[in-house]
């Protein structure tokens, strides 16, 4: 009977974020739409599995040292491959879409499939604690969980789609942009990732604390400016 308990909790904090950033569209998107690139977002969370593991396994053959292999696997093998599979998640299955209608919607919807990314991400980190789990440890990791990973995913997809939307208008720098996005969401998810797993003392907090704020902050800003913005040219 854990099991349920599990997906409860791995989906819980994705679906708090997506509540609270529903809220901040003034022309809702429908429901179906909403639900569909959520579940493609989760969806996506598979191949990255397996893409993650064959790059990790690739990495092992380099002869680098163990601290450059690290750094390929965190910033290649992780951060490159969920970034953009986000990314294309919403490229394939939004941007021809009728219900994208407003530069605003193309930032929402980076969010929300990653959040969908982070849900099944989330279980997948509880699965293994297998039938027998302490609720407490559970709620803690669930915690953690929403207020780092899970908050991460949708803050870096999140500038991807800032970027997105104005390389709809820019279009003379539009490939420039986007590869712009993806490269400062890559870095930051990569930087958050590593700090917590290789930095020590302070660092450990300090460092994906900042990036948290940092990114909820330029969100934020991107949500406020393309409220601003009326029609969108969605050739891509």
């Amino acid at each position: 009977m854990s099991y349920p308990f599990y997906i409860f909790f791995g989906l819980a904090p994705s679906i708090i974020w997506l509540l609270f950033y529903l809220r901040k569209d003034q022309h809702p998107e429908s429901n179906r739409m909403v639900l569909k690139i959520f579940l493609y977002g989760l969806l996506a969370a598979l191949p990255a599995v397996f893409l993650e593991v064959g790059i990790f396994q690739e990495f092992e053959k380099l002869p680098l040292s163990p601290a450059l292999i690290t750094i390929l696997n965190i910033f290649i093998g992780v951060a490159l491959v969920e970034e953009v599979l986000k990314y294309l998640v919403v490229r394939g299955k939004v941007l021809n879409s009728s219900e994208f209608d407003e530069p605003l919607d193309i930032m929402l919807y980076m969010i929300i499939a990653a959040l969908g990314f982070a849900a099944l991400e989330n279980i997948l980190i509880l699965f293994p604690l297998g039938p027998t789990f302490l609720l407490g440890q559970v709620f803690s990791i669930s915690a953690l969980r929403f207020v780092g990973a899970t908050f991460l995913h949708a803050l870096c997809s999140g500038m991807i789609g800032y970027f997105m939307a104005l390389s709809f208008f820019e279009t003379k720098k539009r490939t420039g942009l986007l590869i712009l996005g993806l490269g400062i969401s890559i870095f930051l998810h990569g930087l958050y990732n590593f700090s917590i797993m290789e930095a020590e003392g302070i660092l450990k907090v300090l460092i994906p604390a900042s990036i948290i704020v940092s990114l909820a902050f330029f969100v934020s800003f991107g949500f406020k400016k393309l409220k601003k913005i009326k029609g969108v040219c969605k050739t891509q």
